[in-house]
């Protein structure tokens, strides 16, 4: 079964109650953290309704082995990560991936998010 990686990349500061619980659910609390989920559809759908805090891929199995390697993950299977080397994209982290920008659905490329982050 393939992985899902999920980095929540905006704050949680006047954001509505039921996105925060959904955040919540996935383990995202604070900015820059990342979470490796099951790609279901439950998880798809939840990820989906907060497209616009989070950014998600399909994790490949060398990243997510150095990820280990680099980051101990704590209880809840959190990773802590640092802002990525060199930025988000051009258009910052209030437009999504597919105008330029770093929130949403990024498929393969979240791996090379990842690598700028460890």
């Amino acid at each position: 079964m393939s992985k899902l990686a999920a980095i929540l990349i905006r704050g949680l500061v006047g954001v509505r109650f039921d996105i925060k619980d959904t955040l919540f659910s996935l383990n995202l609390r604070k900015k820059h953290a990342c979470v490796i989920l099951d790609d279901t559809p439950v998880v798809r759908g939840m990820l989906t309704k907060v497209q616009d805090f989070v950014t998600f891929g399909t994790i490949s199995d060398d990243v997510l082995k150095e990820l280990n390697s680099k980051r101990s993950p704590n209880d809840k299977n959190v990773y802590f990560l640092a802002p990525p080397i060199g930025g988000f994209e051009r258009k910052g982290i209030k437009k999504s991936f597919i105008v330029g920008g770093a929130l949403g659905d990024r498929k393969e490329a979240i791996n090379d998010l990842l690598k700028k982050m460890m």
